[in-house]
């Protein structure tokens, strides 16, 4: 007799995203499509979708996939009957959807048999260990855990990371850049160019010092200077956006020079 089967398909950007917990000789497939303006304006949904057995094994599914993901996100299709499964089986799918899976993405996770496959993308060495970690401890020794999860740094930390927490430099007061300034930006220029095609916002910030209406057209001038310098650099002018925010963003106190130092900066933002 057949035994039950759950297919979770997350939707991000247009690209189905597959949450499979699954016993059974077969796996349901297929893609769920979305509108990628709709998946950057709003949490992306997850569908859960398959059999089992009866209401008493697909409540506390939903309500997991609930608990993880937010009830307003979670699309349940799951249908019922025509499948048998263990009374065991109900604890162990809510307890291999560990809640780290939220941090993998463009992937799949497959109970099958005793069998634990998952797979797809994590942002660090550090989750894709967690995950794993996470699913061999809810295993218990009971099922075996394979994976296959591929670290994917996403690009806004790449150019978080370009930047290393360093400080465009103007002369005081104004929006000329100076020696080490060009030089921070001539490494940006690099970076960012390594961007093929993408578009991103230059955001001018200032410490609290001085009105402030003055320090948010000081801002703004600034932005402009990196954007101009940037252009310089041979990247395309319309794919560089300004804005500048004066001292409304601080990132430290303006108490002390190192906060006000610290708040003085420009951000280098990919535009999605």
């Amino acid at each position: 007799m057949k035994r039950c089967s759950l297919v979770c398909k997350q939707v991000v950007a247009a690209i189905a995203v597959g949450w499979a917990a699954c016993v059974g000789a077969v796996t349901p497939q297929g893609g769920v499509a979305g509108s990628s303006d709709a998946a950057i304006a709003t949490p992306s949904p997850v569908v859960l979708q398959g059999l089992v057995p009866d209401d008493s094994y697909r409540a506390p599914i939903v309500a997991r996939l609930m608990a993880l993901y937010g009830r307003e996100r979670v699309v349940d299709r799951l249908a019922t009957g025509g499948v048998t499964a263990s009374g065991a089986w109900r604890q162990d799918v809510a307890r291999l959807l560990p809640a780290s899976i939220r941090q993998v993405s463009k992937g799949q996770i497959t109970l099958e048999g005793q069998v634990v496959d998952i797979r797809g993308e994590v942002p660090s060495e550090a989750v894709r260990q967690q995950v794993i970690a996470d699913l061999n401890q809810a295993a218990a020794g009971t099922y075996t855990v394979k994976h296959a999860l591929k670290v994917v740094v996403p690009e806004q930390v790449l150019i978080d990371q370009a930047l290393a927490n360093r400080t465009v430099e103007f002369e005081p007061g104004s929006a000329v850049l100076t020696s080490a300034g060009g030089k921070l930006l001539d490494e940006m220029a690099k970076a960012l160019g390594q961007f093929k095609g993408r578009s991103f916002e230059l955001v001018g910030h200032t410490d609290g010092h001085g009105a402030r209406a003055s320090n948010l057209a000081l801002s703004q001038a600034r932005a402009e200077a990196v954007k101009a310098y940037l252009v310089g650099k041979g990247l395309p002018a319309q794919n560089l956006r300004t804005k500048g925010m004066g001292p409304d963003q601080p990132l430290a106190s303006n108490a002390t020079e190192d906060g006000r130092a610290r708040n003085r900066r420009i951000e280098f933002k990919l535009v999605i």
